[in-house]
């Protein structure tokens, strides 16, 4: 295939000779020769000399991803191919663990080609597309994973803008159709995964050793409260680490049967639970009002949420948000403050935690911090693919 060549302005060389993937509208002197996306692409600097190859697919704040810094290595099926084969490698050990059957395969750039994540389940690949560019190179992923041992079948989706031309039934691609919900584990706790209902499938991977430290070392014989809740994933790690009650808070109304499914999976009485579907922000009004208490708050918003009354965004709310939760803490309990927003650095994020203590003239201590789990690959040269910060905080 034919190579369209890209000129990176002086000012951005030195971030791109380091090894930055990501490429940037503003950085390209002659953006005008790109004109469909998934033609591979050659960056050269102004004065025509080698940067890298890649591809062009708009993703987010990006135009495409630069593969690698080899003048002479090819972007083709072999290339693929061996980046999924030494990303599944270094899986071996989450593989091998039958207390743990779904995690990440693939991470985007964290595994060499940014652009699209492959997440496993029990013998099922879902494959995540961010652009119309990497989609392009489909064949050459697919043909690599059905051809892989123990692969029951293949799924997708296209978190791009298709222009409602392909209508996506259920992301089936290639293999067995799985059977809903496809029940997997997780640390020994069970899951209820659902590949063909939209962009979530029921529990996010990343939080897989905040969920397990949760349930070995904070949650035994405490009142737990878990905000923005989702499928309830906190509140069964929390409930079988010994909390003596648990209550779930999402405005979804689906929040409340994924919930009890969780549950139940787990032989849990769901009824003994309190599982609230209701705006978080509300919630947190009314549990002042009542002067309600827990001794552990598990506070994972999502970087932008809008209700009928609410509007937030993580790196302009968080602080305020966490506010709240203080309020609604025990002395001596803890809070679990996590975010996924990638517009700020964990530096930023231990900011907004002592301003909002300070704020509300309480003392805290860090018991301790949590990344993204090791599945979840990331570069040095790329921070903004390092997005989760936890950090479980105690309130005195």
């Amino acid at each position: 295939m034919k190579e369209t060549k890209l000129i990176v302005k002086n000012k951005f060389l030195k971030k791109y000779k380091s090894g930055y993937p990501l490429i940037m509208k503003d950085a390209i002197i002659n953006m005008n020769a790109l004109k469909e996306e998934g033609q591979l692409i050659r960056l050269l600097d102004e004065k025509k000399g080698f940067i890298g190859k890649g591809y062009y697919g708009i993703q987010n704040k990006g135009y495409g991803w630069i593969l690698t810094q080899n003048e002479k290595e090819k972007i083709d099926h072999s290339f693929f191919h061996k980046k999924l084969l030494e990303a599944i490698k270094r899986r071996k050990k989450l593989y091998m663990d039958r207390n743990t059957t779904a995690f990440r395969v693939f991470n985007g750039e964290g595994d060499g080609i940014g652009g699209f994540t492959v997440d496993y389940f029990d013998g099922f690949y879902l494959i995540n597309w961010y652009s119309k560019g990497i989609y392009t190179f489909k064949d050459y992923i697919i043909n690599t994973l059905k051809n892989l041992s123990g692969c029951r079948g293949i799924y997708e989706k296209k978190r791009f803008d298709t222009g409602g031309k392909f209508i996506e039934e259920d992301g089936y691609v290639w293999g067995e159709r799985a059977k809903f919900p496809l029940i997997v584990k997780e640390n020994g706790v069970n899951f209820a995964i659902y590949l063909n209902e939209g962009a979530m499938v029921g529990v996010f991977l990343d939080q897989r050793e905040v969920r397990k430290a949760i349930r070995d070392k904070y949650a035994k014989d405490k009142n737990v409260l878990n905000t923005f809740s989702y499928t309830g994933a906190f509140s069964v790690f929390a409930a079988l680490g010994g909390a003596r009650k648990t209550t779930s808070v999402d405005l979804a109304n689906r929040s409340l049967p994924k919930t009890i499914e969780h549950f139940s999976l787990n032989n849990i009485d769901y009824e003994a639970q309190d599982i609230i579907v209701e705006d978080v922000f509300g919630y947190f009004k009314y549990a002042q009002k009542k002067n309600l208490k827990f001794d552990l708050i598990i506070l994972d918003p999502p970087s932008f949420a809008k209700s009928k009354k609410n509007r937030f965004s993580a790196a302009k709310d968080y602080k305020d948000l966490l506010k709240s939760v203080i309020n609604i803490t025990e002395d001596g309990g803890v809070i679990v403050a996590s975010t996924n927003c990638a517009s700020f650095d964990m530096k930023k994020f231990k900011d907004f935690i002592d301003k909002a203590f300070n704020e509300m003239d309480k003392k805290y201590k860090i018991l301790e911090e949590y990344r993204l789990p090791e599945d979840f690959r990331t570069i040095r040269e790329f921070r903004e693919g390092n997005y989760l910060k936890v950090v479980f905080i105690k309130k005195y």
